[in-house]
């Protein structure tokens, strides 16, 4: 009887053991995970369909404006990505110079609007369209610029360079580097 009774002791102690090591084990369980705060600042705060946004300076006048169908905003990097953005920038007498591109992408805090794949500026007023694949754009300087090639066309003129700069508030254009232009004489009617 003392066998008996030392064996289930045994036994119990033995499952009681068991037991103790498989919850401990068990992936299930409380674990104590470190925060990957890299991880955490790629994810998105807020993510938009059909979005507007709207950017002021200090003065409370609108910079710019951008519309989307779809908006992804990354609070902790302050980088707001917009598909296929169209762009509404204003200069310091708030005339509209509309921008437009496969893709955008808007610091929040510097106001550098980056619009990339077919970026498109239009100078409505003046009635000239400069396209590019890379086109940068400081809000707060209200300067627009690519390093990439560049087209500026006013029908029937147009000329091209490897990078162009656009002040807005000057409505000035340089464009820089391997610059050719076709200028077709005035016709008379």
């Amino acid at each position: 009887m003392l066998k008996r009774l030392k064996a289930r002791f045994w036994l119990a102690g033995l499952v009681i053991a068991l037991g103790t090591l498989l919850v401990w084990l068990d992936p299930r369980g409380p674990q104590d995970t470190a925060i990957d705060t890299e991880a955490q600042a790629q994810e998105p705060g807020h993510v938009l369909e059909n979005a507007e946004i709207t950017l002021f300076a200090e003065n409370g006048s609108v910079l710019q404006s951008l519309k989307t169908p779809r908006l992804i905003h990354t609070p902790q990097q302050s980088e707001t990505w917009a598909e296929e953005p169209e762009a509404v920038l204003y200069d310091s007498e708030n005339r509209q110079w509309l921008a437009s591109a496969d893709v955008g992408t808007l610091n929040t805090q510097t106001q550098i609007l980056l619009l990339s794949g077919s970026a498109h500026l239009v100078a409505p007023d003046e009635g000239w369209q400069l396209d590019t694949e890379l086109l940068h754009y400081d809000g707060v300087g209200r300067h627009a610029w690519s390093e990439t090639p560049v087209m500026l066309q006013q029908p029937p003129q147009q000329m091209s360079a490897s990078g162009m700069d656009v002040w807005l508030n000057d409505s000035q254009v340089r464009l820089t580097g391997n610059v050719r232009g076709t200028h077709p004489p005035a016709t008379q009617r």
